[in-house]
């Protein structure tokens, strides 16, 4: 499903939306709230049907703040948890007329990809129920991919939006850091959380771009650049573009038919003008993405959760005392996983381990992207296979082990949250019937550049708007 295709009055087609997500659920299970539309339907009926996203039902990451909506991370500590706002971009998808129908699952507060610690349990895979969807916005992309909404918004922290629109087959883009404002989003990592969202289209990506952008002075790390009519201003003339093929996560991926498939797009840019070269990048240093990454996140991860401790707001167990209560409230209030990273991030930021972890991780972090700099200084855009392989089963996923095989191929996207530069996942092909992706890289605040670039390859691929739900 895309934009074009919700052309019915508004409450014929939110109503047609929200039964498909309803009898998705059994499938996916990808939905932890589901949201009633009708008073949402009488606001946009008074509207100008010229909206950019009239009557467009959409789907919400359940860490995004809804206004009187539950919204839970997918962690039972905020099972009762009910904000008194919106956040930023959704207050701005609905001023563009669009209806939100859906929280998604997630990661249990955004840590983890495979969508696998979800306190509502684990999202599949549309494709293949038996496998997983990724994460950590799995319920985001399972929805857009199966076809019963348009589009979806989700978070990237280390690759949380473009690793699942690999393995469900849509588009998933994480913009410049700044472009899209986090005021009103449940954070994991502060310096590294990014909105984002899923299509099924890059036109409709380049759309959903425009309406999210922009400077918002509730977020101070937004940006002021302005923000372009992306859409109007598609182009995929590649003449002249500079190309760089990743060759360190090429050389690492073992499933030959993946490589073939992207060795065939390659040949396709090149017959539209691309120039397209491969690029490697010091082995050594790109091996420190992972820990690097686990580091910096999980430390500020304990910052921004050190509230959700049953005392001030969130699921409370009872205890003798104040300790008591904030041990009971957490141990119960959080999954194992998260747990793990909590303990993680904190052992790195005591006193004397600052400087031999978490500073050094900054400093490590710099030397990174300096690296990866240089190589968009020659280059319009970085490509490379968005995931070594289809969408595992649970018991095969990788998930953080420091594989030597997948080091690099499973963590590089984690370069575009350390850069901030806009990065972009698309659908290529299939493997055993699973989709598989190609990711873009491009320079910060370039998103034009990144969305025209897969706009060429959505054309030479053919896979616009396929979904495994097939024509609604």
């Amino acid at each position: 499903m895309r934009f074009s295709d919700c052309k019915n009055d508004v409450r014929k087609n939110v109503e047609l939306c929200d039964k498909l997500t309803h009898l998705s659920q059994e499938k996916l299970n990808a939905v932890v709230t589901f949201i009633d539309p009708e008073e949402q339907i009488q606001e946009v009926e008074k509207k100008d049907s010229s909206l950019p996203l009239y009557g467009i039902p959409v789907a919400i990451k359940d860490n995004f703040n809804t206004k009187g909506i539950r919204t839970t991370a997918s962690s039972r500590i905020l099972d009762n948890y009910i904000p008194i706002y919106d956040a930023t971009v959704v207050k701005k998808l609905k001023e563009a007329g669009a209806v939100c129908l859906v929280k998604t699952s997630m990661d249990e507060l955004g840590m983890g990809g495979t969508n696998l610690n979800a306190y509502t349990g684990k999202v599949n895979n549309p494709y293949d129920v038996t496998r997983i969807s990724g994460g950590s916005s799995g319920g985001s992309a399972a929805l857009v991919a199966e076809g019963v909404v348009p589009c979806a918004l989700g978070t990237d922290t280390g690759d949380s939006i473009r690793k699942p629109a690999s393995y469900c087959g849509v588009v998933g883009m994480k913009p410049t850091y700044g472009r899209i404002s986090r005021y009103g989003v449940i954070p994991y990592a502060s310096s590294l959380d990014h909105v984002g969202f899923f299509t099924t289209c890059v036109e409709d990506a380049a759309r959903m771009l425009k309406v999210c952008a922009g400077r918002d002075d509730h977020d101070l790390t937004s940006s002021y650049e302005p923000v372009p009519d992306y859409e109007s201003q598609l182009n995929s003339d590649l003449h002249g573009k500079k190309i760089a093929v990743l060759e360190n996560v090429m050389s690492s991926i073992q499933d030959q038919r993946i490589v073939d498939n992207f060795n065939e797009m390659v040949e396709k840019l090149k017959k539209r003008g691309a120039i397209v070269e491969k690029v490697t990048m010091d082995e050594a240093l790109l091996q420190t993405l992972l820990p690097v990454y686990l580091i910096i996140a999980n430390a500020e991860a304990c910052a921004n959760h050190s509230n959700l401790d049953g005392v001030r707001f969130g699921m409370r167990e009872e205890g003798e005392n104040l300790e008591e209560i904030m041990i009971h409230s957490r141990t119960k209030g959080f999954s194992s996983a998260v747990r793990k990273r909590f303990v993680l991030g904190s052992y790195s930021l005591f006193v004397e381990n600052q400087d031999k972890l978490f500073r050094k991780a900054q400093k490590v972090r710099r030397v990174l992207v300096d690296a990866f700099s240089k190589v968009l200084d020659e280059y319009d855009c970085v490509m490379a296979s968005a995931a070594p392989t289809i969408a595992p089963h649970p018991e095969d996923s990788v998930g953080e082990k420091m594989s030597d095989t997948y080091l690099v191929a499973e963590n590089f996207m984690v370069l575009g949250n350390m850069s901030g530069y806009p990065s972009l996942t698309l659908p290529s092909g299939f493997v055993e019937n699973c989709p598989i992706g190609i990711n873009l890289t491009c320079k910060a605040f370039d998103e034009q550049t990144l969305l025209n670039i897969a706009k060429a390859m959505e054309e030479e691929s053919g896979l616009a708007n396929k979904t495994a739900g097939g024509a609604r």
